[in-house]
């Protein structure tokens, strides 16, 4: 006897929530993965090709980790800055749903610089500090709404199976166009790419950064 499409999906459910939240215990800690960096920052004096890239993001004398440690290779982080600088500043994803996203899939990463870096800008546009703890539970918390969910289930999803569902895809559809579908995925992708970036080449976090709100 085959299993209806119904039990079908009640079973790719419990295999969703069980792994997020497998996830979500496995982190017992809320800062980056490694103590100290793997490649260092790059230190003035600079190139002209790093000055290039950092000058513009420098304040107040100090440039964050994650533009600095990307200056040890020009060519490759000016080819990133491109797309980033167009999710952040041409993306037409509402900011609010943006940084949903982002932070979700940080999470799910274990990408504590890049928590720490978007909560701030989360707050702003009206992610709570208890909004940003039920992040950690996901799309099953108590407290989102249908949209939120939705957007928390896209980004679980394409984490877990590097595919949309249909379902989810639908829910989506019903409020974005286009262009704004696809800039959801390669939001959630980008995010992805940069928790291994910052995860794997050990940028420390900013002076005064906190990371995941783990145990609160």
């Amino acid at each position: 006897m085959r299993p209806t499409k119904k039990a079908i999906r009640q079973i790719l459910m419990i295999l969703l929530v069980t792994s997020t939240y497998t996830c979500i215990f496995a982190q017992d800690r809320t800062g980056p993965p490694l103590d100290e960096p793997r490649i260092p920052r790059v230190q003035k004096p600079w190139t002209d090709e790093q000055r290039e890239i950092l000058a513009p993001r420098e304040r107040n004398g100090q440039v964050l980790g994650v533009w600095s440690t990307c200056a040890q290779a020009p060519k490759l982080c000016n080819a990133w800055l491109v797309f980033t600088d167009y999710l952040l500043q041409e993306s037409t994803l509402p900011i609010r749903d943006r940084e949903l996203l982002i932070m979700r899939i940080g999470w799910l990463n274990g990408g504590a610089y890049e928590w720490a870096a978007h909560s701030g800008l989360a707050r702003s546009v009206g992610i709570t500090n208890q909004d940003q703890i039920r992040i950690l539970a996901g799309p099953g918390a108590q407290g989102w709404s249908d949209w939120d969910a939705t957007l928390l289930k896209a980004a679980d999803e394409l984490h877990q199976d590097a595919l949309i569902s249909d379902a989810t895809w639908e829910a989506l559809a019903s409020r974005y166009d286009t262009r704004q579908l696809m800039e959801l995925v390669f939001t959630v992708g980008q995010y992805n790419m940069v928790a291994m970036y910052l995860n794997s080449l050990g940028v420390q976090f900013e002076e005064g950064w906190e990371g995941f709100p783990v145990g609160n």
